[in-house]
């Protein structure tokens, strides 16, 4: 016997992905924004999920406000990056500061302008790899990991 699922069955079974969005912002003499994160104590871009009535480049702006007090504009995509361990799926966008100071908030317990080298000694490489990636013009890159480790594209 054959059984066939209704499309609400099938949606309701269909892994769910979540949507986040972070920036890569940039100031004039290349350092790069970071926090430290309030719930794990790692440095990581700013970012977060991205919400249903905004757009990713509208939600940039307003996560970076929110966890460091500097206004962006968002200059372009830079990436999309898969944590294929928890579904999330990140859009990262090069940004410029235009405005605000740093400022710690209930998510960041400090807000830093890192050199490229200090990104890669504080941040863990799927974090590192996202901040790197939009200093290099290359992109916009798609890169997967598994919530520690990038896994090679293939």
């Amino acid at each position: 016997m054959l059984l066939y699922m209704s499309q609400a069955q099938e949606a309701s079974s269909s892994p769910l992905h979540s949507v986040s969005v972070a920036g890569a912002v940039v100031r004039e003499d290349g350092r790069l924004l970071a926090i430290r994160r309030a719930d794990n104590g790692t440095w990581e871009l700013p970012g977060g999920i991205l919400e249903l009535n905004e757009t990713p480049e509208a939600g940039v702006a307003r996560e970076v406000l929110e966890e460091t007090g500097i206004h962006v504009e968002v200059d372009e995509l830079t990436g999309v990056y898969k944590n294929l361990t928890r579904g999330i799926v990140a859009l990262v966008f090069r940004c410029k500061p235009s405005g605000g100071s740093e400022r710690t908030s209930s998510e960041s317990t400090a807000v830093s302008w890192l050199t490229p080298d200090e990104v890669s000694e504080r941040m863990a490489e799927v974090f590192a790899v996202r901040l790197l990636d939009a200093l290099d013009g290359n992109g916009p890159h798609v890169r997967s990991h598994d919530g520690k480790r990038l896994i090679p594209a293939g």
